[in-house]
Parts: C-alpha cells; structure tokens; sequence
C-alpha cells in the first residue's frame, strides 16, 4: 500500500507475503482468512476504479495475487508443495514410483477395483462393492496418518528441529503418499457412486 494516497503499489512477493504473514508453515485458518478480506477490501479494484492506470493495474495484480496466496496456503497440501517451490524443489524430483509402504495397498486396490469393473453377476458386484468399501476404510486411514505426518513436518519446518534437506526428502515423501492417496480415494469413490439415471 502506498503510505499517500493508500492505494496498491506493485511488488514481487511470495505467497506468505502477499497475505502480510511470515514464512511458516503452521497456520492458523482464521487468521488466513481474516486477512484475506481485510486486505482484499484494501486493495479491490473497485476502490481504485477512478485512480491512475498504474494503480488500477497494481490493483488488479494485487487481487489476483492475494487470491491465490490464499487458494494455496489454506490447503496444507498445496502449502508443502508450495514450500518445495520455495526451497528450489518439486515433488517429482527424484520421486517416480509409489512409495514402498504403499504399494501394497495401492496393488490390492486397484486389483479388486478391476475385478469390480468385470463383474458380470449383480452377486458378484455385491461383495465386491462390499470388499471395496471396507478398503476405502484402509485408505482414509493412511490418509488421515499422511496428513498428521504432514502437520509434524510443518511443525519441524517453522520450529527448526531438523535439517532441511531431511525435511525436504521427508515433506517429498508424504507429499507423495497423499497424491497416491488421493487418487485411490477418488478412484473407489468413482466406481462405488450409484450408475447415472440421466444415461
């Protein structure tokens, strides 16, 4: 903000910044939230409508910068991989295959969701369906412990307990856990939905 005329000057700053917070990756929801708003009515493009080019366009980037700081650090997912980002890494560096603790049950998974696919006898269905129901148990399970995972490591991160580069490999690791949870979950969910009435 410029300290005359309190309208939005440009700036280059990373995502926590925007949102006026330091870099840590423990955050409060409501307090991201709140500033969110407070800033977004400091700087909305309609309270400039009437002002100079340069301060409506700071304006608009400021807005959609704002936006998005707040789209990827109110998710902890998008957080960490954002934190990778900052710390000159991404998730698919050096990480191409499922995670050796989870391979097993993505296998099992997938298997007994192709069997469902083939089923041909509305018996057959039946149990599978049940089968895959009880595995969809499994998984949210090792979600919500990649996810409590995620939450020490931001911990360790913002507390300086640990090594960075043994946090980076460790946020990788669970980052990559959720991603392949993730799309177990939407994948039994997919076949679990009841078939569409409208086809």
């Amino acid at each position: 903000m410029c300290a005359q005329c309190g309208g939005p000057v440009a700036a280059e700053l990373d995502l926590f910044g925007a949102l006026g917070m330091p870099r840590r990756l423990v955050i409060e929801p409501a307090e991201l939230e709140q500033r969110y708003h407070d800033l977004g009515r400091r700087i909305h493009p309609d309270r400039f409508a009437s002002g100079a080019p340069a301060v409506k366009e700071a304006s608009l980037k400021g807005t959609a910068l704002l936006t998005r700081a707040y789209r990827v650090l109110r998710d902890p997912v998008s957080r960490g991989l954002y934190w990778l980002e900052l710390n000159g890494e991404k998730l698919s560096d050096d990480n191409k295959q499922v995670p050796p603790e989870l391979a097993a049950l993505v296998f099992e998974v997938q298997e007994q969701l192709a069997e469902l696919r083939e089923a041909s006898e509305p018996t057959a269905s039946e149990s599978l369906a049940a089968a895959i129901r009880e595995w969809r148990g499994t998984v949210q399970e090792a979600m919500d412990r990649a996810r409590d995972a995620l939450a020490m490591n931001f911990a360790k991160w913002d507390e300086g307990r640990a090594e960075p580069n043994s946090l980076i490999a460790e946020l990788k690791k669970t980052l990559s856990e959720i991603a392949y949870l993730r799309t177990l979950l939407r994948d039994i969910d997919r076949e679990l939905e009841p078939p569409s009435l409208s086809g």
